[in-house]
């Protein structure tokens, strides 16, 4: 990893998984690049945006963006590291469920996770 690698003054993009809210989409779990903010789904999400971001910019560490966990994944590496508490808020909102939005989860939703 980088020094460059993780930005702890960006805040996250947003709430959710930017491309999802864009197409309609939704999610299993989010991810928050640790470079830019960017905030994407997870790899068991049908769509992937988290890794595809890393694949598009080059950015390689994201921190998981749900309550309760801290952790960062290095894609460069393929294994955890350390980073430093990054610009609030560290997670998704409480309230956002499981996977979410409700609003947009089909029915079916288990069958679609990777």
């Amino acid at each position: 990893m980088t020094d460059t690698a993780i930005d702890p003054t960006v805040p996250p993009s947003g709430s959710g998984c930017v491309e999802c809210d864009a197409t309609g989409s939704w999610w299993l779990h989010l991810r928050r690049c640790a470079t830019c903010g960017h905030v994407g789904c997870c790899d068991t999400s049908p769509n992937q945006h988290a890794t595809a971001h890393y694949r598009a910019t080059g950015h390689p560490v994201v921190r998981t963006f749900e309550p309760g966990e801290d952790w960062f994944w290095d894609y460069a590496a393929d294994d955890y590291t350390d980073g430093p508490p990054l610009a609030p808020p560290e997670h998704r909102p409480l309230e956002q469920p499981v996977p979410g939005p409700a609003e947009r989860v089909p029915a079916d939703w288990r069958r679609r996770l990777h």
